[in-house]
């Protein structure tokens, strides 16, 4: 039963999302779907009760909002300010972020020591935040917690550069449903997907710093950000998405 309750949370439409919106989420989820092996996929299906990696790519930002996974609330970023230039010279937060959290997550699904229902949980987990770790503000400055206190105006409206990040510009970039934004952008020759699946998440997580540092330069407060601003930035969201889901792909794999 518990994991019935535990994987229908997925359904709930998510309140306060902390990343990119459900269609960015979904996105990662299912250019990921679409490079695994058979095996891999059928594995990943098993654990999630038949579903696929979409069903369930949105379900950590309502789980973190529940008592019993409050603990993650910290998981699914990090913050670092200009000062500290990485994240491997940032003060990391004692409750976990985003690289701790992956780095564990994956260690545990390896061990082969879980019981059913908390292997569920934590390859959910991985889905979702592996997506997190791939949207630049969730790599922002502690000084305003990764953009929450940075004010812009979006085509003319007063909004937090955080939220800007989360869905708005994703939907000003591309009207597309998630299957689109899969079909139009995982096109990368086997040579680049390659080159994209190489490292680790503390490697990863360094290019989305920069990403973050570059975004809050251009995003001033002083200017409308509007059509320009979404003409510069929709090739980073496309390539983000593709990065995101061959690397949870690539993790999966070496996982299952």
């Amino acid at each position: 039963m518990k994991r019935f309750i535990v994987l229908a949370l997925a359904m709930v439409i998510a309140l306060n999302a902390s990343a990119w919106g459900p269609k960015g989420h979904d996105t990662v989820a299912y250019i990921a779907e679409k490079h695994l092996s058979k095996k891999t996929l059928k594995r990943v299906q098993e654990v999630l009760d038949g579903h696929s990696l979409v069903y369930v790519a949105n379900w950590m930002d309502n789980a973190s909002h529940t008592n019993e996974y409050a603990y993650t609330k910290t998981w699914h970023y990090v913050n670092v300010d200009p000062e500290e230039g990485s994240y491997a010279n940032s003060k990391k937060d004692a409750a976990g972020d985003v690289v701790t959290a992956i780095n564990s997550i994956v260690e545990n699904l390896k061990s082969g020591e879980l019981t059913l229902e908390e292997e569920q949980a934590q390859l959910m987990m991985l889905i979702h935040l592996v997506g997190d770790m791939h949207c630049p503000m969730h790599a922002g400055h502690k000084s305003d917690r990764g953009g929450n206190g940075t004010q812009v105006k979006y085509f003319g409206k007063q909004k937090k550069l955080h939220s800007v990040w989360d869905s708005e510009i994703v939907e000003s970039a591309h009207r597309w449903s998630y299957s689109e934004w899969q079909f139009q952008v995982d096109r990368a020759s086997k040579k680049e997907q390659k080159a994209i699946v190489q490292g680790t998440p503390n490697d990863w997580i360094e290019e989305t710093v920069v990403l973050a540092n570059d975004i809050y330069e251009e995003s001033t407060t002083q200017q409308n950000l509007s059509y320009d601003y979404v003409a510069i930035y929709a090739p980073v969201i496309e390539q983000q998405f593709l990065k995101g889901g061959l690397r949870l792909a690539a993790l999966l794999e070496e996982i299952y």
